[in-house]
């Protein structure tokens, strides 16, 4: 068997010439601020942006209060009409204030700012009825003032190909007047759930026969799988589609290749490829360049890789085991790390902490529990088993037992995984 660190590696370099050959896009900026189709919205710049236009685009007022000339400080000038935001100011006159409001422009002759707060009335509108100011002493040039390009400079690097589209970095864009930007497509993964017994998530067992001759009531497995793994995707910036195979040879090959077509940069499959009777994955794939690797993990030890031949192209496929935390956990563990990465998503958040209680584990594997903390410790949710889905869901942490370990005793250091 591997390890979990070699067969992460052999994800990670499927997965690599995925991440650099994907292409690029140009995306107006709302809808990059709506997601854009992309999971959680996680894009990256395939360009750089240059600044059209500095920022600020003129001088303008840091605070409420009065525009001044500073060469008129300990003198009383006379209060002119306000500028409001928005508004292009008349040039400010000598022995003049204007009454001017965050963000205003400075008008012409002004070149400082005297806040509201230092005057008697103290705010607005109250302030607005003063007839006279008295500009105070040690008022000088740039006072609560925000000059032309003090933030970014005409022509100068605004963003840089490869940064992350984040929400600071999309304001900055719209500040400048830029429209649109060209990023990174999103990688398109197709997720396929295999399994004859299949049926959609949420549907409601109606009793009736099945066209493969089963019965419907008791025989039908919702697919979680489909579902939990585009969710997951989604978090990590990834477009997925699904579409669920049965485990006839004669038709799982002609259903895969038309839903991968030319639009697929990455197959993911969950179940067939284990040791049973019916591993349709397992026995359609590895012929065309799938390869089976078993790792010593606990739960998802079943996995395969490879670059398959599918829809007259080879497509790199990761195999996951059928039953959903499996499923999951083996998500968590080799595909989600290259993914974040790629787009700048968050990795999970790690610590070291002591176990609330004992645990048994096997010595040969590598055991990825569910769990929660709380005082300082982590407490085990649920068991090992592979099919407790509702644990998961319950979980708030990955808790791993390393290999070699056959008993957790209270007090003894875990790593986990934050989920959320």
């Amino acid at each position: 068997m591997r390890t979990i660190g070699q067969h992460r590696d052999e994800v990670a370099a499927l997965l690599a010439p995925v991440l650099a050959e994907r292409g690029t896009e140009t995306v107006a900026l709302d809808a990059l601020a709506d997601g854009a189709g992309a999971g959680r919205g996680y894009r990256v710049l395939a360009r750089g942006v240059t600044a059209p236009v500095p920022l600020p685009v003129f001088d303008n007022s840091q605070m409420d209060g009065f525009a001044v000339r500073s060469t008129e400080a300990g003198d009383v000038v006379r209060v002119v009409d306000p500028i409001p935001a928005g508004a292009v100011p008349a040039p400010l006159e000598p022995g003049t204030a204007a009454p001017i409001m965050t963000g205003a422009r400075l008008p012409d002759g002004a070149d400082a700012v005297v806040p509201v707060e230092a005057t008697p009335p103290g705010a607005f509108p109250a302030a607005l009825e003063l007839d006279a100011l008295a500009v105070p002493d040690g008022t000088t040039a740039g006072t609560f003032v925000r000059r032309v390009g003090s933030d970014v400079a005409l022509g100068s690097e605004l963003a840089r190909a490869g940064d992350p589209v984040t929400p600071a970095l999309l304001g900055a864009l719209a500040s400048a007047g830029v429209g649109d930007v060209s990023v990174v497509r999103p990688v398109r993964v197709l997720v396929v759930s295999t399994g004859s017994e299949l049926a959609d998530g949420g549907a409601r067992d109606d009793g009736g026969a099945r066209d493969d001759g089963l019965d419907g009531a008791g025989a039908v497995i919702r697919d979680a799988n489909g579902v939990a793994l585009r969710a997951a995707l989604a978090e990590v910036g990834a477009v997925a589609r699904g579409v669920r195979l049965s485990d006839a040879a004669e038709t799982f090959l002609p259903g895969l290749e038309s839903a991968v077509g030319d639009w697929a940069d990455l197959v993911l499959t969950t179940g067939g490829i284990s040791a049973g009777a019916y591993e349709v994955v397992r026995q359609v794939l590895e012929p065309r360049g799938l390869v089976v690797t078993p790792v010593a993990m606990q739960p998802g030890g079943p996995q395969a890789l490879g670059r398959v031949e599918l829809a007259g192209r080879r497509v790199p496929v990761v195999a996951f085991p059928g039953n959903p935390v499996s499923a999951l956990v083996s998500f968590e563990v080799f595909l989600r790390p290259g993914l974040a990465a790629a787009v700048g998503a968050p990795d999970r958040a790690t610590a070291e902490l002591p176990a609330a209680e004992s645990a048994d584990s096997p010595v040969s594997k590598h055991q990825v529990r569910r769990g929660r903390v709380a005082d300082g410790c982590v407490h085990f949710v649920g068991g090992p088993s592979s099919h407790l889905l509702g644990h998961l869901a319950a979980a708030t942490h990955l808790v791993h037992v390393p290999l070699g370990t056959d008993t957790v005793a209270p007090g003894d250091p875990l790593t986990v995984w934050s989920l959320r």
